[in-house]
């Protein structure tokens, strides 16, 4: 088993990098066309995949360096996304809303009309 190591290794870099650079939009990748680092992946086993993930495109640090620089497309923890928390509140008060409105209405009808009805 110790022996297929290596291929295995080799095998799920190549797979890494090359789905890596299918997924990587065109506005992204450095230096050469996707098609040709696509070529240079799958022909080049090791050296390839190594040239794609240093080189072949741009990189952002993780974290984006504080709250303020996020970007816009970039995924936020529900209880940090004021737009989420903003929804919950206005559902929130509808509901409330809805619920002292159908109060009201109740106040206004006779049970025992609405049973007598039934009864027929």
């Amino acid at each position: 088993m110790l022996r297929y190591l290596p291929f295995l290794l080799i095998l799920a870099l190549t797979i890494y990098a090359f789905i890596d650079c299918l997924n990587t939009p065109e506005g992204e990748v450095k230096h050469l066309p996707k098609a040709m680092w696509v070529i240079i992946i799958l022909l080049f086993s090791i050296v390839g995949p190594v040239v794609w993930l240093f080189a072949g495109k741009k990189r952002v640090a993780a974290g984006g360096g504080g709250r303020g620089s996020r970007s816009r497309g970039q995924w936020v923890a529900p209880d940090d996304n004021p737009e989420f928390l903003k929804s919950l509140r206005e559902e929130q008060e509808n509901k409330d809303r809805d619920r002292s409105q159908d109060k009201g209405q109740d106040n206004g009808k006779d049970p025992d009309k609405d049973q007598g009805k039934d009864a027929d």
